[in-house]
């Protein structure tokens, strides 16, 4: 008993330790967003200015827009092209898997100039959809992995079951797997959002010069650039871009580590 209090104790050490080492950067910078740059309480007008001069209302809603995009578009086609992957076996299953491997080891730096031109091409490029849709194909490979994985562990006598009632595909997909995995789903949500919303090359390169469809870290890059001396501004700034992901992940926490926790990715 006193080896396992022990081993206990030491666990919560470190956990507290690590916690300490990744909360100390993000309180100091919320710290500095409520003072000013010459050290004295500036309370909430940081956060004001910040707002009105680096228009973050609007590169917000943008990124919202792109967000819920990328997330519900992505996550239904991981789930189909998971569940096709993962309960079925046909010619060219194997490569199609590897394909999407690929994807997720191919970093954004080494397609985004040969996209451009290709998006300049099809005449994409400054719109929406040339925001969005890379980032689609990049979490649509992540997110087929996962779902394959977690459908691969499933029962296999609930697919036979179902079938024995009758049941196609789509019936055994939407009404008796995705159910099952809401923890893996709701993991998988969270995590696009979070790529997404933090996402800054894809913006930059796709949409150089439309401003009307600017995401937040891309409109906190350009207010950093106004603002190099003034680094109370950016700290509200940069607290502003970060209160959304804090938002959902505390909102959806339980879910994203019962997700973890139940070996979405085991195989």
């Amino acid at each position: 008993m006193r080896v396992r209090a022990r081993e206990t104790l030491g666990s919560y050490v470190v956990l507290v330790v690590f916690a300490l080492f990744a909360i100390a950067p993000l309180a100091g910078i919320v710290g500095a967003a409520l003072q000013t740059d010459s050290g004295a309480p500036g309370g909430l007008a940081n956060f004001g200015e910040a707002w009105r001069v680096g228009r973050f209302g609007t590169y917000l809603r943008n990124s919202v827009l792109v967000s819920v995009f990328v997330v519900s578009v992505s996550t239904v086609l991981s789930i189909l092209a998971g569940y096709a992957l993962g309960t079925m076996r046909f010619r060219g299953s194997t490569v199609i898997f590897y394909v999407m491997l690929v994807g997720i080891m191919m970093p954004a730096e080494a397609i985004v100039v040969p996209l451009f031109y290709d998006l300049r091409t099809i005449g994409l490029t400054d719109t929406f959809w040339a925001v969005t849709l890379p980032q689609v194909a990049q979490s649509v490979a992540f997110g087929t992995f996962w779902m394959r994985s977690f459908f691969r562990s499933t029962n296999r006598s609930l697919i036979e079951a179902a079938r024995l009632d009758g049941a196609g595909h789509m019936r055994i997909l939407w009404q008796v797997l995705v159910p099952l995995a809401r923890p893996a789903i709701i993991t998988l949500v969270v995590l696009t959002f979070m790529w997404t919303w933090n996402e800054f090359l894809i913006p930059l390169v796709m949409a150089p010069t439309n401003e009307a469809i600017r995401t937040a870290p891309l409109g906190l890059g350009f207010f950093s650039g106004q603002y190099t001396q003034g680094f109370a501004l950016l700290a509200a700034g940069a607290t502003i871009i970060a209160v959304p992901v804090v938002v959902v992940y505390l909102f959806l926490q339980r879910h994203f580590i019962a997700g973890m926790l139940e070996g979405a990715v085991k195989d």
